[in-house]
């Protein structure tokens, strides 16, 4: 495994950011490993239901592309936001904290779900992305009966 410097992953971090507000899936992509560790802290239960196919592992840079094509399909464009509120460096390791907004378009719900994102960058690409975020508020605002609360 290549380390990168603390400078390298931060500016790869903070490119792959900018990307993803841009919304452009391929060029978002562009920036993942061939090959690399994607996993979301949900309830395997929950994962690829038909309201969130997102809510998936994955393990290359085609899934990498497909996981924000599939996210931007279930939700309202130009109704999101995404607030960061820290990026922590550590060698190859980062992490981001933060909160989303977002409106699930099949119900028009809109929620706020906090993340902390676990990248690892390697030879200025992404190996690892670890999704930790409030799932409750998600599945909750693609149900297809229940509260329409912001959380």
């Amino acid at each position: 495994m290549a380390l990168s410097t603390p400078a390298t992953t931060r500016a790869v971090v903070e490119e792959l950011l900018r990307r993803i507000g841009e919304g452009d899936s391929e060029r978002i992509a562009e920036l993942y490993a061939e090959r690399g560790d994607w996993k979301l802290d949900w309830p395997e239960a929950e994962h690829g239901r038909p309201a969130t196919p997102w809510i998936r592992h994955r393990s290359t840079r085609a899934d990498a592309a497909a996981h924000y094509r599939e996210l931007a399909e279930h939700h309202v464009p130009g109704a999101a936001a995404t607030e960061i509120e820290r990026i922590l460096v550590d060698g190859n390791d980062a992490v981001v904290l933060g909160e989303i907004r977002q409106t699930a378009r099949p119900t028009g719900r809109a929620y706020r779900a906090r993340f902390a994102l676990h990248l690892t960058v390697e030879h200025g690409l992404v190996t690892r992305h670890h999704v930790y975020e409030d799932s409750l508020a998600v599945a909750q605002a693609f149900e297809a009966e229940g509260p329409s609360e912001d959380h």
